[in-house]
């Protein structure tokens, strides 16, 4: 998925084709393009990762790691917890997983709670813990008020025995 380029190689060059002249061309911004960002197999993390993108992870990382969406490669490790919307795991969790759809590959190893909505287990995959199933937010529940006594009578003075029955 992921490879270092060759030295050798030039790098590829991007060329945008020309806006018609009339036809209103709309470029997008790099900003608005999500990017995933790479903890390559020769580093090593000792800290917290936020953010809210995409991160494939090949090296290690201790700490927690609370983004979008997370790949843990094949060589890669996390010795914390998992914060996301979408995690694969390829490599090595040590520590707790949160997340809508989790998605456990053949050569994982998971050794850790895992909380989600969704959760897939490949064939191989190890995973030692509990599996929390996430629940969805209820839709809010409407709430009746008590019925309420109508003013004729609320407003009525009580009845009041005399003397004389009928």
């Amino acid at each position: 998925m992921f490879s270092k380029p060759n030295p050798n190689t030039p790098a590829p060059t991007r060329t945008e084709p020309p806006a018609s002249p009339g036809h209103g061309a709309v470029h997008q911004a790099p900003s608005a393009q999500k990017l995933t960002s790479l903890i390559a197999s020769d580093l090593t993390l000792d800290g917290s990762i936020t953010g809210g993108g995409e991160l494939q992870v090949d090296g290690a990382i201790k700490g927690d790691v609370r983004v979008e969406r997370v790949t843990i490669g094949e060589s890669g490790h996390i010795e914390g917890g998992v914060y996301a919307e979408m995690v694969e795991v390829r490599g090595k969790v040590t520590g707790s997983i949160t997340a809508k759809h989790v998605r456990l590959h053949g050569a994982s190893h998971v050794d850790g709670d895992i909380s989600h909505e969704q959760l897939a287990m490949e064939t191989g995959a190890f995973f030692q813990g509990r599996s929390l199933r996430l629940q969805r937010p209820a839709a809010p529940a409407t709430v009746v008020p008590p019925r309420a006594v109508p003013t004729a009578v609320a407003d009525a003075e009580p009845i009041q025995k005399t003397g004389a029955a009928a």
